[in-house]
């Protein structure tokens, strides 16, 4: 992970963070709308922030597999 005071990660650094994820998932995600939030502080430019993805990934938590097929 990075070490910048705004805690942000790019793409690149999501994709390492989380195992199975890439980082064209995450583009696909974006554009479903289904993935972390994001920023887009210019048209070419993606970032996460830390508390962002944290979120994200614990509004995932399961307590068994079948809670997945619903």
């Amino acid at each position: 992970m990075t070490d910048n005071p705004l805690g942000l990660l790019s793409p690149d650094e999501v994709a390492t963070l989380i195992p199975g994820m890439t980082k064209e998932l995450l583009a696909k995600l974006r554009y479903q709308g289904t993935g972390p939030r994001f920023l887009k502080p210019t048209p070419r430019t993606v970032v996460y922030r830390v508390r962002d993805i944290t979120a994200w990934l614990e509004a995932s938590e399961q307590t068994s597999t079948a809670d997945a097929l619903t």
